[in-house]
């Protein structure tokens, strides 16, 4: 079988990664600015509601980031391959769990990332491998970050113009800022996990730009939704996210997730999972991808439909009868402008198209097709493989793009079908 041959760290990646923390840097600063102004006008609970996203934020991330930490370095031979190359992986735990504890652990991660980066592609220093292992951490960080804190932010802007039936410069380049956030990270997600496809898979602009176009058109009508039902019914919002998140925690747990290498670690894992399902659908397990994103997009459909039908009975008619027909009818075209994107993408985009399937010699010709295939993440006698593969998002790109998934604990490299997500 065809093995996956990753790419080595590029000048494209550097920019990702550099894009990648100046728009943390403007993000947070956004965050700042808003509980600023919220404070100084006295609106204390929006100034809580926003202290409390950043800091909720923060700590997830956080606790991610050190648990990550904590994993690698039970990796023996890691501390060898990346001496010199980071002020956060090496054996300085002490130091690592003070930075976590101020809420740096995420900063440093990006600083360590550009740095090694940087001695990589301009001064054509080893350690390529490891540049693009810390650039996939990353990756899934950020997107964690935005979903525990952007997307939320963003639901509590749209609400609050809403809500007072005005906006301020402040809000709008809040809105902005997390838009942005969100639809970057979605794109940077994206792109790490295709590099574990053989030869990125023919990835290109086009693909990363219909994939964003979809998602972001797709996320857009279920933020917008949430934020017209907490306007005529804001003390119901806290309680049909709590039951949804806890639908969703149940089934993360029913199908099994195995990313992260403890229980606690996994439990914490799930509960993000349910946090990211309440706005955007990813795969999280091996096995019936096609089924389970059918229910989940049905299920979210009908819960989008009863929120606006909710905020359609209760709302103003006096005070909306100018937007809401008009509202509800480009919500309903965005959306299905994004599942035009959606199967264009998974028509003419999808890495299964690009690459034909290679099978071992004296395979039998009528077993599935392997469309996706991943180099060995286990690890062998507490070492290494040849390559300083980041198995956690290889399990997690398997999982993504396949049916069969990889199979954390298997010597050999599985077989994969396409996913439908």
């Amino acid at each position: 079988m065809e093995r996956a041959t990753f790419s080595k760290y590029s000048w494209i990646d550097f920019f990702f990664s550099v894009i990648g923390v100046c728009t943390f840097l403007v993000d947070w600063g956004s965050d700042v600015w808003v509980a600023t102004e919220f404070y100084c006008r006295g609106e204390l609970f929006w100034f809580g509601v926003v202290v409390g996203l950043m800091v909720l934020s923060s700590v997830v991330v956080q606790m991610f980031s050190w648990f990550w930490f904590k994993y690698d370095r039970q990796l023996l031979m890691f501390s060898a391959r990346t001496e010199g190359g980071t002020v956060l992986f090496r054996d300085q735990v002490k130091l690592s769990c003070v930075l976590h504890v101020l809420q740096l652990g995420f900063l440093c991660r990006h600083i360590s990332a550009i740095r090694q980066g940087f001695r990589v592609w301009w001064r054509k220093e080893e350690g390529s491998e490891y540049a693009v292992y810390l650039t996939h951490d990353l990756s899934m960080l950020r997107l964690i970050e935005t979903f525990c804190e952007s997307a939320p932010q963003l639901t509590l802007m749209i609400y609050v113009m809403l809500h007072t039936n005005k906006a301020r410069t402040v809000q709008f380049v809040s809105i902005a800022a997390s838009t942005t956030s969100i639809a970057w990270m979605v794109v940077d997600y994206h792109r790490s996990l295709r590099s574990f496809l053989p030869d990125k898979a023919k990835q290109g602009w086009c693909s990363s730009l219909i994939y964003f176009l979809w998602n972001l058109l797709l996320i857009a009508p279920r933020v917008m939704a949430l934020a017209l039902f907490a306007s005529v019914l804001s003390g119901y919002i806290a309680a049909h996210f709590l039951m949804l998140w806890l639908i969703f925690v149940l089934w993360a747990w029913r199908q099994g997730t195995d990313f992260m290498d403890s229980v606690g670690g996994e439990w914490l894992y799930r509960a993000t999972v349910g946090l990211i399902w309440y706005f955007s659908w990813f795969n999280v397990a091996e096995g019936q991808t096609r089924s389970r994103s059918i229910i989940y997009h049905s299920f979210i459909t009908t819960d989008g439909g009863i929120l606006l039908v909710t905020w359609w009975c209760y709302r103003d008619p006096v005070q909306t009868e100018s937007y809401a027909l008009t509202l509800l009818i480009h919500l309903l075209l965005i959306y299905l402008l994004g599942l035009l994107f959606k199967t264009l993408y998974y028509c003419c985009f999808h890495p299964k198209l690009w690459r034909p399937p290679v099978r071992e010699p004296g395979l039998p010709d009528d077993l599935p097709d392997a469309d996706v295939s991943f180099r060995d993440v286990s690890i062998q006698d507490g070492t290494l493989s040849s390559q300083l593969l980041n198995k956690r998002m290889a399990c997690h790109a398997a999982h993504f793009y396949s049916e069969q998934g990889v199979n954390r604990n298997t010597d050999s490299t599985n077989r994969a079908e396409p996913s439908h997500l």
